[in-house]
């Protein structure tokens, strides 16, 4: 079993001790590491059988069927740190879930977050972030999606991409171009249903991680006033505001994956023979084991202070859910290598458990602002403070 120590640290309070270890005696009944052949199918699964038992809660606040008055970021980092231990499919579906809808759950109006966050709570609605283009990834001020005002509403034209959840969501939170301003400036969020005429899925996109991924066009895609989320202009403030809080949940989801992949070596290496002993009675091994845990608890401390900043102090924690992604990312490669290596040949066969692993932490060193783009962050952050 993962080690729980963490649990008793001050960044957490009981709530979080209780919802720690009640999920991980529900993943350990109802998760498995099976690799299923129709992603689809066990996303929708797994997004009904979370919402059904009551963790999608966690992604929208009390008033639409949530259990915290506003988003607490130590509850999501803890869930999404438990699931990925488990099954990173899981962990994926319960993060676009909030991903999905963080945006209207900080700035929708009544009426939207009444039709629409409910339901994802429940696991009655797939919800969807769409951001990245073609040919605009970390550099959101070169977005081409347009959004024309008309009279009755918005006609949207453009294309979106890498899109998670793409042709199986219910909604998706769009951004695009309304020109109110260069650059960033002139973005802003809509709420699209996916059964709106116009937009169409033209590619599935398959990654070394299976889920579901898309290419969205929008073609004269017309949408009402009321689709419009949150103020013209102000989209990329939004989208921004939405990864300061999840950002901080993709370094917990690194982290489960790490303390998966020390538990398995761990384990490994106490009967693994090597001469008249075992791997871990190896100095190197040791050595090795004491980087990842290193590693691990590093991670650890990182992405519960950026939680707890934002939870309990009440301030923006940006340099802090930059910190705590980039490390948590980058140092879960790290383990999960020495990990493979510990393996030997069985680490890279398909099928064992830290060859998935491998697998599954790529891609959390490039979404939702990829490592260079948190060193920016950090740096900035950093000099602006000096500064002072």
């Amino acid at each position: 079993m993962a080690d729980r120590s963490f649990l008793d640290w001050p960044f957490l309070d009981d709530s979080h001790r209780s919802l720690g270890m009640e999920l991980d005696a529900w993943c350990a009944a109802n998760l498995s590491d099976d690799h299923p052949h129709d992603i689809d199918a066990a996303c929708r699964d797994l997004v009904a059988a979370l919402g059904a038992a009551g963790w999608l809660r966690y992604c929208v606040p009390a008033a639409y069927g949530g259990v915290h008055e506003q988003l607490d970021i130590r509850s999501l980092a803890l869930i999404r740190e438990t699931l990925a231990r488990y099954s990173g499919l899981a962990d994926f579906a319960f993060a676009m879930q909030g991903l999905g809808s963080g945006t209207i759950s900080l700035l929708g109006t009544e009426d939207q977050k009444r039709r629409y966050l409910p339901d994802v709570a429940a696991g009655r609605k797939i919800a969807a972030f769409a951001l990245t283009e073609p040919e605009s990834g970390s550099d959101v001020a070169s977005m081409q999606t347009t959004a024309r005002r008309t009279a009755s509403g918005y006609v949207i034209d453009g294309a979106k991409t890498y899109i998670s959840n793409g042709g199986i969501a219910d909604y998706y939170v769009l951004f695009a171009r309304t020109g109110e301003a260069p650059g960033a400036k002139g973005v802003s969020a809509f709420i699209v249903d996916a059964d709106t005429a116009g937009l169409a899925v033209t590619e599935r996109i398959e990654v070394i991680a299976p889920h579901p991924l898309a290419t969205l066009t929008f073609t004269d895609m017309e949408l009402p006033e009321t689709a419009l989320l949150g103020e013209s202009g102000r989209g990329f403030a939004a989208a921004m505001a939405t990864l300061d809080i999840f950002r901080t949940t993709v370094g917990a989801a690194a982290l489960g994956f790490a303390r998966r992949a020390l538990d398995e070596a761990t384990a490994r290496v106490k009967v693994r023979k090597l001469g008249a002993g075992t791997l871990a009675d190896n100095a190197i091994t040791q050595s090795k084991l004491a980087e990842m845990v290193l590693d691990v608890d590093t991670s650890a401390l990182l992405i519960y202070r950026a939680g707890w900043l934002r939870d309990v102090m009440g301030q923006r924690n940006t340099r802090e859910a930059a910190l705590a992604k980039l490390h948590a990312t980058d140092s879960a490669q790290q383990v999960i290598d020495k990990a493979v290596q510990m393996f030997g040949g069985m680490g890279v066969t398909v099928g064992a458990p830290v060859e998935a692993l491998y697998r599954e932490v790529r891609a959390l060193r490039i979404y939702e602002g990829a490592s260079e783009v948190q060193k920016v962050v950090i740096a900035r952050q950093h000099l602006a403070q000096s500064a002072n």
